[in-house]
């Protein structure tokens, strides 16, 4: 049986730390590769590590050429970088409630990590993708990008930047079924998981909807088999449910 090489990105994180633990395990790849921008105090011996700045194109396209220089084709590349809330010019960045909360630094801190910075990584994996061999490109987002299901309204910079990043997911499908037929791309809502991205608004979660990173995980990778070139791009719930976009 074929095995390919995971590349996972933004791998020290709760999601990405579990992420490439759970690939390792399943031994369904021949190397497992992890990117973040600080090396793991205690690194899996299993594991190829690199560490990058994403927020520089220029690492994240210097990483790529090295990897395909390698000959090796990647068969599939997982991106966790996202944001919720955070720290912009040392202004504390969270979700706007309503339209006066809208503002200029926390809008590019929204679009900076949860679109632009995915969207050079897309532009650069497509590289180690490409093959003979039918190959994923997840990235997480989040319902809350659908503009179909948003009712509750709130939140505008994180629920843009994700509605973005669908868009480049989707387009970017168009373009891959004519230059690389065999990658399908995946837009992937995990849920509330209990992560760092999450604690502050675990307190508003109904009960049992709180995920661990270890089930989300396990529920994404459970359902990629299924999933085909010929139906993408897919926009997916934990449940393996379409959203619509």
């Amino acid at each position: 049986m074929f095995k390919g090489n995971a590349l996972v990105i933004g791998a020290s994180g709760g999601i990405g730390s579990e992420l490439v633990s759970q690939l390792i395990q399943s031994s369904l790849y021949h190397q497992v590769h992890a990117v973040s921008r600080t090396l793991p105090s205690e690194p899996v011996r299993e594991v190829c590590y690199h560490k990058v700045d994403s927020e520089d194109e220029g690492n994240i396209a210097s990483l790529c050429q090295s990897l395909r220089a390698q000959n090796i084709q990647f068969t599939l590349v997982i991106s966790c970088i996202g944001a919720l809330h955070g720290v912009n010019d040392e202004h504390p960045v969270t979700p706007e409630k309503r339209l006066e909360d809208i503002n200029s630094r926390n809008l590019d801190f929204y679009f900076a990590t949860n679109t632009i910075i995915p969207a050079i990584w897309l532009k650069n994996v497509e590289q180690l993708l490409k093959g003979k061999h039918e190959a994923k490109l997840v990235f997480f987002s989040a319902r809350v990008g659908s503009i179909t299901d948003n009712k509750l309204g709130g939140w505008y910079g994180y629920r843009a930047s994700k509605a973005a990043l669908n868009m480049l997911i989707q387009t970017a499908q168009i373009e891959l079924q004519r230059r690389a037929k065999n990658i399908a791309i995946v837009s992937y809502h995990p849920g509330t998981v209990d992560t760092g991205l999450s604690k502050p608004f675990q307190n508003n979660v109904p009960k049992g909807k709180l995920f661990t990173a270890a089930f989300t995980v396990s529920q994404l990778l459970n359902m990629l088999p299924d999933l085909t070139v010929q139906n993408a791009p897919y926009y997916l719930d934990w449940q393996g449910k379409r959203i619509p976009w």
